[in-house]
């Protein structure tokens, strides 16, 4: 059974039409805006403390002692985790808000900085064992700078964990809206839905590309792809969000890389 706590912390999301950010983009994606929102739900809900971010943990395997810098770290629930499991993280994002309560979670020593990704990133050549990307490169139009950088950064032979939107769930979220011209499956594509969190409501904008153009993004950047994964949930979710397992493969809605950096 689903908690009223839970519920409360729930993400419901409504795609709209691309319209609604053509006017002004700068009203999506500010998680400045609903970031204690976003956080709170992000501890406790199905898809990310249940999915995810298990398996982005699984897929990482024994961290001890690597150097690990997590890219988008948003308030930080990942970099603990690892940091937890014995590993050295760094980390940063984008939005100053998200920072502000990681640094709340993770103490004033913690190595937080503002950066984005795509851009030259402050860290210098062959720094890091480990990168993880927990759901951020979906929000790139053009991921050859990025992965650029996260293959500068880390050592050869580290590891590039990643985690983005799949693309057969976003192509099968516009077929059942009647909206299936909005995201021909084969082209990279920005779309966007209306999230409502902890009363607040948010735009998100994300770019859907097919995995033929992961694939290709990820070894023209100098990375080998070790495994492609669809995980299961955790087994806890299973009690925890009965109604939603036992509607089937729905809400396993991301896709996930293990990148070895040549």
């Amino acid at each position: 059974m689903i908690s009223s706590e839970r519920q409360e912390h729930a993400i419901s999301t409504m795609l709209v039409s691309p319209s609604a950010v053509s006017v002004d983009p700068s009203k999506a994606n500010d998680y400045n805006g609903f970031a204690e929102a976003y956080t709170a739900a992000n501890e406790t809900n199905l898809v990310n403390a249940y999915y995810e971010r298990p398996a982005m943990l699984a897929l990482a395997g024994d961290v001890a002692g690597r150097r690990i810098l997590d890219a988008g770290c948003g308030s930080g629930a990942l970099f603990a985790a690892l940091r937890d499991r014995g590993a050295i993280v760094s980390g940063f994002d984008a939005s100053a808000g998200m920072l502000e309560l990681a640094r709340q979670r993770l103490g004033d020593g913690a190595d937080l900085q503002v950066a984005d990704l795509g851009s030259p990133l402050p860290y210098a050549d062959d720094t890091f064992d480990d990168v993880v990307a927990s759901l951020v490169l979906h929000y790139l139009e053009d991921w050859g700078p990025a992965l650029t950088e996260l293959r500068r950064i880390l050592r050869p032979g580290g590891r590039l964990i990643a985690s983005v939107d799949h693309p057969f769930a976003v192509n099968l979220i516009h077929r059942e809206a009647g909206r299936e011209a909005e995201c021909n499956y084969f082209d990279t594509t920005k779309w966007t839905v209306e999230w409502t969190v902890g009363g607040h409501t948010a735009l998100v904008s994300r770019w859907n590309r097919p995995l033929h153009a992961m694939v290709e993004a990820f070894t023209g950047a100098g990375f080998r792809i070790t495994v492609i994964s669809e995980p299961e949930p955790d087994p806890a979710a299973r009690e925890m969000f009965p109604e939603a397992i036992a509607a089937g493969p729905r809400f396993l809605c991301f896709l996930f890389f293990v990148l070895q950096a040549d």
